[in-house]
């Protein structure tokens, strides 16, 4: 019974991982028209944000999207918009953590990151979220495989990216007022 359960376990695992990849596939082919829901406002911009996210370690371009909109729309609401749908799009690198532990367990950086994770999970969270770097997936796969609350991984998840995205999103307002349009 327990190996039959472990079975089903590591099935719908491969499944979760099998479906991510090809939405990272499907959203890399098909990166141009996302660009469309720009139109849409904050909503567009946190769709966007969403999907630019939700591709595992190849991320499409979304802070040069988010910069582009600060100089269009409100900053402080572009990052809103852009950080919350980002922390939400990451949640394809947590569950990927969460459904492929048995991929990263041997890796000597996972080894490492968990062990950062471990001692601080919340503040490497909002760190590596901060910080513009296609890695943070790792990051959420780590919080994944140590099944840190999704709650919480997404809250500061959130604070990072928003932080990242209002400075982008300032930097392309700024460009605007610099150049005098």
């Amino acid at each position: 019974m327990a190996a039959l359960k472990k079975q089903e376990t590591l099935f719908l695992r491969i499944v979760i991982l099998i479906a991510l990849l090809l939405l990272t596939i499907f959203l890399i082919l098909n990166r141009n028209q996302i660009k469309e829901f720009a139109r849409f406002g904050y909503a567009g911009i946190f769709f966007i944000s969403i999907l630019s996210n939700a591709t595992l370690i190849m991320p499409i371009p979304g802070v040069v999207f988010t910069s582009a909109m600060g100089a269009v729309f409100n900053p402080f609401w572009v990052a809103i918009a852009a950080g919350c749908g980002a922390a939400l799009g990451e949640l394809t690198g947590y569950l990927a953590g969460f459904s492929g532990q048995f991929v990263v367990e041997q890796k000597d950086w996972y080894q490492k990151l968990k062990q950062l994770m471990k001692r601080y999970g919340n503040l490497t969270v909002l760190v590596m979220a901060f910080i513009p770097n296609p890695l943070f997936d790792l990051t959420g796969i780590a919080a994944g495989a140590l099944k840190m609350p999704v709650v919480r991984f997404l809250f500061w998840c959130a604070i990072g990216k928003i932080l990242k995205m209002l400075l982008f999103a300032m930097t392309g307002s700024s460009v605007l007022q610099f150049v005098g349009l």
